[in-house]
C-alpha cells in the first residue's frame, strides 16, 4: 500500500522535475499563479487530448468550439454573473486576513450546509459558536460583504471613451451564444453537444491548495442541447460517463465519489459533482448539471434573437434544455499527479515514480545509450526515427540506473536501452516503468509495441 502523500511533497516534486513552477518566481511569485513546465505542459495537453477523444471524437453529433475570452458585457447580464456572481467574505479584525464565510463554517463543522444560510444566519452561527480565525485563532470579525468574482478590464484608447468588459469566469456562455451558429453551420439536429477547452478567470480572495483553486484556470466544458423529457436520461448518462472517464485514466474508484447538491441554483433541475480524495479530503474535480432551458431563454430575452428549435419531423418549436458536464483541467491534473505519485522503498534507495496512464505520460519512451562513446550514435538514430511516432526523451548522462530513475520520476512508461546487441543484432532492451521488467525486441518491433500500449 502506498504511503499517504502530502501536498508539500507533491509541490516540491513538481518543481524539481519540471511539472509545475511558481508563477513569476524570480520576482518572489504572485500568489496562487502557477506555470506548467516542460513535463507539466505535456501532461496537461495529453489530458486535454484524452478528453477530446472521449467527448468530441467518440461522440456522435459532438462539436468543438474555441470562443473568445472577452465577450459582450450583455452576455454576463443575461447569465446573471454581473448581479449575483459573488462570494460572502469576512475579515478578521485582529490579523486582517480575509475568509469565505461558507468555507469558514463548513471547515468548523462539516455537517452544516452553509450554502443554505442567509448572511444574517451565517454571522449569527459564527458568533454563537465562537468560530476562530484559522490564522490567529481569535473570534473578532467584520460584517459579511459580498465580493464580485469577475475580473474587470476596459476597452477603449482614451480615458473618456472606455467601456467595461470582463474576463470570462466560465467557458459555458461561449457555447450558449454559439448554439445557433453550430446548429446552422453543422446542419445538425437535437440532441447535439458542443465542447470547449479554455481559460477562465475568477478573482478568488481565498485561493489555495496548490493548483486546486487559482485565479486563472482551465476548463473542459461540454454542453448537450436536448429536448425536455430526454434531459433526465442524458443527465444520468453524463454523470456516469464522467466517472468512467476518470476511472479509465487510472484513478481508482475508492478515491472518487459523487456529491449531489443539497442546494440547487435557481435555474437547475439537478446537479452532481465528482469528488477526488486529495490530502485535505474529498473535493470537486467535475460537475454535471441539468440547467433546463434557462440559459437559452435568457440569451433570447437579452439579445432579442429567437433561440427556438424547429423539429422538422413534428413541426414542434421549443427552447432546448442543456445538460452540462464540466471538468477542471488543473484540478483533474492535480488529482492524476497525486494518484500516480509513489515513493517506492527499494533495497538501497527510494524510487520516485509516477504511475501515469501511458497515454497521459509526457514522454512515452526514454532512449538510453548504455555507454555514451560506443552507443550514442545508434541511439540518436533511433531517437530521430521514433520521435516521429510518439514523444521520446534522450538521456546519455550518468549511470543507466540513474537514468532509469529520472524516467520513472517523469512518468515515462518505457525505456529503451541501446547496447552492443543493438549494433550487432538489431535488438534493443525495453524496460517497463511499473514492473521494471525488461523485454528484448527487434528494432522493427518497437513502434507497434509502444503504440499498442499507449492507447486510450
Amino acid at each position: 500500500m502506498k504511503d499517504k502523500i502530502t501536498m508539500e511533497k507533491l509541490v516540491t516534486f513538481c518543481k524539481e522535475y519540471g511539472f509545475i513552477y511558481q508563477g513569476s518566481e524570480i520576482y518572489g511569485g504572485l500568489a496562487n499563479t502557477w506555470d506548467y513546465g516542460p513535463l507539466g505542459s505535456r501532461l496537461k495537453n495529453n489530458l486535454k487530448d484524452a478528453w477530446r477523444k472521449r467527448f468530441i471524437q467518440e461522440r456522435k453529433n459532438s462539436f468543438e468550439l474555441d470562443s473568445s475570452i472577452l465577450m459582450h458585457p450583455r452576455v454576463w447580464e443575461a447569465s446573471g454573473h454581473i448581479d449575483s456572481f459573488s462570494d460572502p467574505l469576512i475579515d478578521c479584525k485582529e490579523c486582517k486576513t480575509r475568509h469565505r464565510v461558507d468555507k469558514l463554517i463548513t471547515e468548523f463543522d462539516s455537517t452544516v450546509v452553509a450554502d443554505k444560510m442567509s448572511p444574517k444566519k451565517m454571522i449569527e452561527y459564527i458568533n454563537s459558536h465562537k468560530i476562530p480565525c484559522p490564522k490567529c485563532n481569535k473570534t473578532h470579525f467584520t460584517d459579511i460583504r459580498e465580493f464580485n468574482l469577475m475580473f474587470e478590464t476596459y476597452r477603449g484608447v482614451t480615458e473618456n471613451n472606455k467601456s467595461i468588459i470582463y474576463l470570462r469566469p466560465e467557458n459555458a456562455q461561449g457555447e450558449y451564444v454559439n448554439y445557433l451558429n453550430v446548429l446552422r453551420t453543422m446542419r445538425t439536429k437535437i440532441p447535439f453537444s458542443v465542447g470547449q477547452i479554455g481559460k477562465a478567470f475568477r478573482n478568488e480572495i481565498t485561493p489555495g491548495n496548490f493548483t486546486f483553486r487559482t485565479i486563472e484556470f482551465e476548463q473542459m466544458e461540454y454542453q448537450t442541447f436536448c429536448k425536455k423529457g430526454n434531459d433526465e436520461e442524458l443527465y444520468k448518462f453524463y454523470k456516469e460517463y464522467a466517472k468512467k472517464f476518470y476511472l479509465d485514466l487510472g484513478i481508482p474508484e475508492q478515491k472518487l465519489k459523487y456529491h449531489d447538491h443539497d442546494k440547487l441554483a435557481h435555474y437547475a433541475k439537478a446537479a452532481c459533482d465528482i469528488f477526488y480524495e486529495f490530502p485535505w479530503g474529498f473535493d470537486e474535480i467535475n460537475g454535471t448539471h441539468n440547467r433546463t432551458d434557462y440559459d437559452l431563454k435568457r440569451h433570447q430575452e437579452y439579445s432579442g434573437v429567437s433561440h427556438e428549435y424547429l423539429d422538422l419531423e413534428t413541426n414542434e418549436k421549443y427552447i432546448p434544455y442543456i445538460i452540462e458536464s464540466t471538468y477542471g483541467v488543473d484540478r483533474s491534473l492535480l488529482a492524476l499527479l497525486h494518484n500516480a505519485y509513489e515513493e517506492e522503498k527499494l533495497e538501497n534507495e527510494t524510487r520516485y515514480v509516477l504511475h501515469l496512464h501511458p497515454f497521459l505520460a509526457p514522454y512515452k519512451l526514454g532512449i538510453l545509450p548504455l555507454i555514451k562513446k560506443q552507443h550514442s550514435k545508434k541511439a540518436n538514430e533511433l531517437y530521430e526515427s521514433l520521435s516521429k511516432h510518439f514523444m521520446c526523451s534522450y538521456d546519455e548522462s550518468g549511470s543507466i540506473g540513474k537514468r532509469y530513475r529520472r524516467n520513472d520520476a517523469a512518468g515515462t512508461p518505457y525505456c529503451l536501452t541501446v547496447d552492443d546487441e543493438t549494433i550487432n543484432n538489431n535488438t534493443v532492451t525495453i524496460r517497463d516503468r511499473d514492473t521494471m521488467k525488461q523485454t528484448v525486441l527487434k528494432i522493427d518491433e518497437i513502434i507497434p509495441y509502444i503504440e499498442e500500449r499507449i492507447k486510450f
